[in-house]
């Protein structure tokens, strides 16, 4: 039978601009162009062979014509990406090929590959030839090196060809280098070979000669074009064309500036900076500083705006769905939506929800957002010290950016989102500037229309933001910001609030979250209450949710215990088992007192001692601390000593000052307390105010330690179910105190229903919620004289009785 012509290889074709890629060597390419990384991954899919063969023209979308018909093939053996999109390619190449058209229709060309013939072949005298020459070659250039050397000799003689020496030569000899792979004649290809070292080094002595001559003759302006030359020269043999990538780069950027709705001095601006980046050269350093600046300017929102949902009666929805009870603040958004109804824009609404910690502020903004189809955004400003934070970097530093309001107006995507200023009252100053002053310009209605960023040093316009900052308190909040706010307080909840949180919101998002929704599980109000109770102690929800997550995990850890192990994924779990779904059928969980305390042991917190005893010289004072109301216990004992005023448990400044002024009060009215008038003399007044670990202060407590001093001095008990609060003066005077709602939550919690509290304070009682001050009595006093009827059950004989027994306090008894 006659021998059948060899089947030849399909591959796809990687066409090279002024490169040759010769047999039995490793190149490294660059590939950028959209067609040459179409057929690197054909290839890689396939059997990693590719053609490898030199452009005959330098166009950038090649056809079958435009290519050298003799190539190499070659095999993919390393591929990598840089970041400008360029794919690092290493080849091995294998032998001569011929190609032939096979398929053009492809975004790249499919070529039929077969091996080239060659002609004769190549002895080792021949070979030891050519190796002397180019060691003469690499001698007169001296840049001979004997390992190199020795390498090459070794390669070139273990396939008997002229190539691995011609290597040396293909970048700068491209044209001359294609004619020798071409040549099937071994014999002839090692002459042309060896006529190009002579021409090699012919044009190497003259550009040495040229250059010593030039080299003292270039001017500085003739050198930089000198190397910006190479430059293009290297940029074009990587696949990077500077102009044309400039190019589009520019007009990408003129796109996006015309279709970005920028107000008229933006755009101008942004069009001067545009012509900059077009007439800097791509590897200057201020080139990536304005690209960076356009990118941010061109992505930011300028007129793209959400439009609000202005249906009272869907925010009042929303609101009432994500949250329970919060009237007030409720009220204030509705307020908000219908002022927009009537107006369609609302300027200088800067909310400041303040609150102990998981009250609901953070995600009562976000339910605003929701209820109004505004974006949201939230900021976190705990711990922020550097004013550039807020204003940002000017572009001068390296890695500069815009501060947070601007980044979070490139996250919100709209001109009108909700932004929320978390832990405003968290910020922190120190030598890099002040945070907090920052924000006043971003607060102020008058002047947020024009918020300049130090990066973006352009006006831009915050008016149609709604603001909503979140504090802990407001003392931590400098005076000048917090004028710029409506100040809107959220209050600790009571043990009912609590439950019903956790009922309605709490115990459905567990289950749903443990997966736990197809298990009957109920939990009684007792059982809520308990943990409410004996495990958590705080103002918000936060650990009541982690213990009913520890209930409810619990339970989850029962019912898979009936199970055999099994590998659980999104739609393989034991909940698709039918023995599960009978299971299920047959149970129910119902979490009663008895269970909480089996699936939580111990309780963590000890009801406090409910036992309202009436006790000589210990008064009951209320307290506000960042995580709610507390009772405040004072202590005094008299004792032998040298004279002096001992306090305990870790008191402030302010506090010791309000003991010093109650027993100064009460050291000058002695005679009206029926006090003896040397009962200090000889005597050590120690006043403790337990618990000792836990810092104090605040001046609400001087009512409380002046009661406990004339306990102690005439040895009569005050009453232990009453409660009281107040500034003292050394006139006697009770003056008004701040945080009456956590105080009033923390009598009534423990079980106090009688309360003292300042007459200027009424104001602030009559806006409480009726749910917290009925069944409370509450007794508003302006002086020590009028509180001392309803602390001592026992009348106090004093000087001017007459006077003081006529004088009745005012009080509010809350049906």
């Amino acid at each position: 039978m006659p021998k059948r012509a060899e089947k030849p290889t399909i591959v796809p074709v990687l066409p090279l601009r002024d490169m040759v890629a010769l047999p039995h060597q490793e190149e490294v390419i660059f590939v950028g162009r959209a067609s040459s990384i179409a057929a690197v991954q054909h290839a890689l899919k396939h059997d990693r062979l590719i053609a490898v063969t030199m452009q005959r023209t330098a166009t950038d979308s090649p056809s079958f014509e435009d290519l050298y018909h003799v190539g190499t093939l070659a095999e993919i053996s390393f591929i990598a990406r840089s970041p400008n999109n360029v794919f690092r390619v290493k080849l091995v190449t294998k032998h001569r090929i011929k190609i032939e058209p096979h398929d053009d229709s492809l975004p790249y060309l499919l070529v039929a590959a077969r091996p080239f013939p060659e002609e004769g072949r190549l002895s080792t005298a021949q070979l030891d030839q050519l190796l002397q020459e180019y060691r003469h070659y690499e001698e007169s250039l001296e840049i001979f090196d004997e390992e190199e050397h020795e390498n090459i000799a070794a390669t070139t003689k273990k396939y008997g060809d002229v190539y691995t020496v011609l290597s040396e030569f293909a970048s700068s000899e491209p044209q001359r280098t294609q004619e020798i792979l071409a040549e099937p004649a071994l014999p002839k290809q090692l002459a042309m070979t060896i006529s190009l070292i002579h021409e090699a080094l012919n044009k190497e002595k003259i550009q040495e000669d040229v250059g010593q001559e030039l080299r003292h003759a270039l001017h500085a302006t003739m050198r930089k074009e000198f190397i910006r030359n190479q430059i293009r020269i290297l940029q074009r043999e990587l696949g990077e064309d500077e102009e044309s990538l400039q190019a589009s780069e520019v007009e990408r950027f003129r796109q996006l500036i015309e279709s970005a709705g920028m107000p008229e001095h933006v755009k101008n601006h942004a069009t001067e900076e545009l012509e900059r980046l077009r007439k800097t050269f791509p590897m200057a350093p201020d080139y990536g500083v304005i690209r960076t600046y356009l990118e941010w300017l061109t992505a930011l929102p300028w007129s793209v705006r959400s439009e609000d949902n202005l249906s009272l009666a869907n925010a009042r929805a929303v609101l009432d769905a994500d949250h329970y009870d919060l009237e007030k603040p409720k009220e204030r958004i509705l307020e908000y939506i219908a002022v927009l109804n009537l107006t369609g824009s609302m300027r200088g609404q800067i909310l400041c929800f303040v609150g102990p910690p998981g009250v609901g502020k953070t995600s009562l903004a976000a339910s605003i957002a929701r209820a109004l189809g505004r974006k949201f955004v939230r900021i976190s400003l705990g711990g922020v010290h550097d004013e550039a934070e807020i204003r940002g970097h000017r572009r001068t530093y390296i890695g500069a950016m815009p501060g947070k309001i601007i980044q979070a107006m490139k996250r919100a995507g709209t001109i009108n989102p909700v932004i929320l200023l978390d832990e405003v009252d968290k910020l922190g100053r120190d030598f890099r500037g002040d945070p907090a002053a920052a924000l006043l310009e971003v607060l102020d209605p008058e002047q947020n229309r024009a918020f300049n960023d130090h990066f973006l040093e352009v006006d831009y316009d915050l008016s149609q933001v709604l603001f909503i900052a979140t504090a802990n308190v407001l003392y931590d909040i400098p005076e000048p910001l917090l004028d710029r706010m409506e100040i809107i307080e959220l209050s600790s909840y009571l043990d009912h609030d609590k439950l019903e949180i956790a009922k309605r919101h709490i115990i459905p998002r567990l289950i749903e979250q443990l997966g736990l929704r197809d298990i009957p599980i109920t939990f009684d109000d007792e059982a809520i209450l308990t943990i409410i109770r004996h495990y958590t102690r705080e103002a918000g929800v936060r650990n009541l949710e982690r213990e009913l997550s520890r209930v409810l995990r619990k339970i989850a850890q029962r019912v898979v215990e009936h199970f055999p192990a099994t590998t659980a994924t999104a739609n393989n779990s034991i909940r698709t088992q039918p023995k599960f779904r009978r299971y299920m059928r047959s149970r129910r969980f119902t979490i009663n007192v008895e269970m909480v305390h089996e699936l939580l042991r111990s309780p963590r917190f000890r009801k406090a001692a409910a036992d309202h005893t009436d006790r000589i010289g210990v008064a009951t004072g209320l307290a506000w601390t960042s995580t709610g109301g507390e009772l405040l216990p004072v202590e005094v004992t008299i004792m032998p000593g040298t004279e002096k005023l001992l306090l305990t448990g870790k008191l402030g400044d302010v506090m010791k000052e309000s003991a010093q002024a109650a027993l100064s009060y009460v050291r000058t009215n002695t005679h009206r307390f029926g006090i003896p008038a040397d009962f200090a003399q000889n005597k050590d007044i120690h006043i403790h105010v337990p618990e000792g670990a836990i810092p104090k202060d605040g001046p609400s407590a001087g009512i409380t330690m002046t009661i406990a001093l004339i306990s102690a001095a005439r040895g009569i008990p005050v009453r232990g179910d009453v409660a009281m609060t107040g500034e003292i003066t050394l006139r006697g005077m009770v003056l008004p105190v701040g945080g009456l709602n956590e105080k009033l939550l923390a009598a009534k919690r423990n079980g106090i229903t009688t309360v003292i509290v300042p007459s200027d304070n009424r104001s602030d009682i009559e806006e409480l919620p009726v749910h917290l001050t009925s069944e409370m009595t509450i007794h508003y006093v302006s002086t020590i004289q009028e509180a001392l009827p309803l602390v001592f059950r026992t009348p106090l004989i004093t000087e001017d009785s007459s006077t003081s027994n006529g004088q009745l306090s005012e009080s509010h008894v809350a049906a």
